[in-house]
């Protein structure tokens, strides 16, 4: 009697224990897929948030201080967002410098100052063209992707740059962001001399613009980031609810609404590019990290040093380069340009 009142007592514990771990585990589920649905909200509020910045206004230059120019509309590759931009015509022009800004700005990143770089450029003969990507300036557009979607409205400007200068090639000006615009407006395009069988990866409409990357012969980088992502994953970080979590998924979100796949590795497209680069950034820029830069400006040294200029502003923090150090930071685009270009 007692064994099988033993038994009887032992199965029953048995029973309860196995129901016990039953609720303990739908409960670590119940809490693990709460946590779950939470981080995926806070994503998508986070990147809904960094997508509707408010679009800046161009700044208004005294009419007695700007150079002439014309004023453009155009579309951006996109064929569905207009853009706005000026165009600076030099006498007997080497090339033409585009100006891509960083997100959070206009045609004029550097405000009015920037008159000073356009008078240097135009005085040595190189065209500028200053345009606005989608919602920034007076573009349309409601959304900024950080590159991701702006790299359509570099093809644009290069098209139109194309269409209106007498210059057969343009020297791309990426700032902040711009350098994720301006990278995969760069990888997007054909490589010159493929085949017509190669030239059937690439999409109708890339083809139909009678450009490839040919056209493209130096880029001017200001603040470069070794990732693409990067630039957002510090804004996420230092502006958004847990962003020190959310950091690593806030930019897929952007760039899966931006149908693009996968981010861009800066630092490896930089330096390997066949082509003349300058680079720029301030030493003490937290944002990006200036030790993170130097990195790139060492691995294009390497690869390419003979086609390379570079320069750190000292003190200047992310985007301040030009404001804190005008003089060297224009001597430094100038030398660039007079080096390679001439």
């Amino acid at each position: 009697m007692t064994s099988g009142f033993q038994q009887a007592f032992t199965g029953k514990k048995t029973r309860r224990s196995g129901s016990s771990f039953i609720v303990r585990f739908a409960l670590i589920l119940s809490v693990l897929a709460a946590i779950l649905i939470f981080m995926v909200v806070l994503t998508i509020s986070s990147s809904n948030h960094l997508m509707s910045i408010d679009k800046t206004t161009v700044s208004n230059v005294p009419s007695n201080i700007l150079p002439s120019y014309s004023t453009c509309s155009f579309e951006s590759f996109d064929g569905q967002t207009n853009l706005s931009g000026w165009f600076f015509k030099t006498d007997n022009p080497v090339t033409t410098v585009i100006v891509v800004h960083s997100a959070g700005s206009n045609r004029l990143p550097f405000g009015v100052n920037m008159i000073d770089l356009i008078d240097e450029l135009l005085d040595n003969h190189y065209n500028v063209f200053l345009f606005d990507q989608r919602n920034s300036g007076e573009s349309e557009g409601d959304v900024c992707n950080y590159g991701y979607l702006e790299w359509q409205d570099v093809i644009g400007a290069i098209a139109q740059v194309r269409a209106i200068s007498v210059t057969t090639d343009v020297v791309l000006y990426g700032i902040g962001t711009g350098c994720t615009s301006t990278m995969l407006a760069y990888d997007k395009l054909p490589e010159s001399g493929l085949s017509e069988a190669e030239l059937n990866d690439y999409p109708e409409d890339i083809l139909k613009l009678g450009f490839d990357r040919s056209y493209v012969v130096g880029m001017i980088f200001d603040s470069p980031a070794k990732n693409s992502d990067d630039y957002i994953m510090s804004m996420v970080e230092q502006t958004e609810f847990l962003g020190g979590i959310t950091k690593r998924f806030v930019p897929y979100a952007i760039r899966i609404s931006a149908g693009e796949s996968s981010s861009v590795n800066l630092v490896a497209e930089i330096s390997r590019l066949q082509m003349p680069v300058c680079i720029i950034y301030g030493g003490h820029d937290t944002f990006i990290g200036a030790n993170r830069i130097t990195q790139i400006v060492e691995e294009r040294n390497r690869l390419n040093s003979t086609l390379t200029v570079s320069r750190m502003i000292p003190g200047a923090g992310y985007l301040e380069s030009f404001r804190l150090g005008k003089d060297d930071y224009i001597s430094t685009v100038m030398h660039f340009m007079q080096s390679f270009f001439i």
